[in-house]
């Protein structure tokens, strides 16, 4: 079952990167699913970044940005990705 762990703030278009606010913890190398109005994608967690900074996990309550795989809005919601 996929689990809500934050929703995106912001969306850098020129660099392919989404800002989300995290409810949950995120890892490096964890899969998530992030679902808006008009689609749905699944990607790796390839790289995070708090204040610009390389982090291997963020958790609750803090800001991280991540290269997404396709744009994203403002509102979009991100989902961990449980394992099969």
């Amino acid at each position: 079952m996929d689990t809500c762990i934050g929703q995106v703030t912001h969306f850098f278009n020129h660099l392919g990167v989404a800002v989300l606010q995290l409810s949950g913890e995120l890892k490096v190398g964890e899969t998530i699913k992030i679902v808006g109005h008009s689609k749905e994608f699944t990607q790796p967690v390839s790289s995070l970044e708090v204040e610009h900074r390389k982090v291997e996990s963020a958790g609750p309550g803090m800001e991280v940005a991540m290269k997404v795989a396709e744009p994203v809005h403002k509102g979009d919601k991100v989902f961990k990705v449980s394992p099969q």
